[in-house]
């Protein structure tokens, strides 16, 4: 069964400017990996720079900023997927980027544990209907779970969620997480 949370907006093509890069669960450790989150993140900020060409100080500095944003806000998707995907079901993460003429959306995927599903859908709840400044002080005081609040609070980001059964094998679950920064 499929469960959104947030409002997601389904991809239904791949036209207009994106890019999509795939990482395979057992090419390397995890702990190996998260070099390459940063280097992947790095190049989609790189690539949606070339967009907006800073021509004079205002434009560089709004360059400077999106690429800043989208450096970020990606490595956190990266790293959360690589982080909680479920390992037994050998299933690729992915991360899509589409560039829209008012926001940059990334789509990222991967299996998660089916006992896992339960709690992150509980969070994600909380993340959506309590007060984010509150919410990320809390955290903030923990420091720890930072990632999708500090897209929230700091770069004002749009999250959801989709939870649904996988098209290769009905017994894994996926979840892609959209994240929405207005350009």
């Amino acid at each position: 069964m499929t469960r959104i949370f947030g409002d997601f907006i389904e991809r239904k093509d791949d036209h207009g400017e994106h890019l999509q890069i795939g990482f395979s669960p057992t090419s390397i450790p995890i702990q190996q990996r998260w070099r390459n989150n940063g280097l992947s993140a790095d190049f989609l900020a790189d690539y949606v720079s070339t967009f907006f060409p800073g021509d004079d100080r205002a434009a560089a500095e709004r360059q400077a900023e999106l690429k800043s944003a989208v450096s970020y806000v990606a490595n956190e998707l990266l790293e959360n997927a690589m982080k909680f995907s479920y390992a037994p079901s050998q299933h690729a993460i992915s991360i899509a980027m589409y560039l829209e003429a008012d926001a940059v959306s990334f789509y990222v995927t991967n299996s998660i544990d089916p006992h896992a599903a339960a709690p992150f859908q509980q969070a994600i709840e909380r993340l959506l209907a309590e007060d984010i400044d509150s919410l990320y002080m809390e955290q903030l005081a923990q420091a720890d779970g930072l990632g999708y609040l500090t897209m929230l609070h700091d770069y004002g980001a749009a999250l959801a969620w989709k939870f649904a059964p996988s098209l290769q094998d009905p017994d894994v679950l996926t979840v892609t997480t959209m994240a929405r920064l207005s350009i």
